[in-house]
């Protein structure tokens, strides 16, 4: 899964808001609702924040590895 935790914390240190994005530099609030609930987004997108930001896709963006059933940790041994 990838997180956008990061990309507030940036903008944060930058002092771009939300608005601005959306104003100031055509971000769709859609994408920014995207954004917030890590969604999937274009890679057009990313490279849009890392300009605007002036940063890396690795200063906004987080993979985190899901969880898949059945894997060795979710699996439990049982003697008989």
């Amino acid at each position: 899964m990838i997180i956008y935790d990061k990309l507030w914390d940036l903008m944060d240190k930058k002092n771009i808001s939300q608005y601005s994005l959306i104003y100031d530099h055509d971000i769709s609030s859609l994408i920014i609702n995207k954004l917030k609930h890590n969604k999937n987004v274009n890679v057009s997108t990313i490279d849009r924040l890392c300009s605007i930001l002036d940063c890396t896709p690795n200063d906004i963006l987080e993979y985190i590895p899901d969880n898949k059933k059945g894997g060795p940790e979710n699996v439990s041994s049982s003697s008989k």
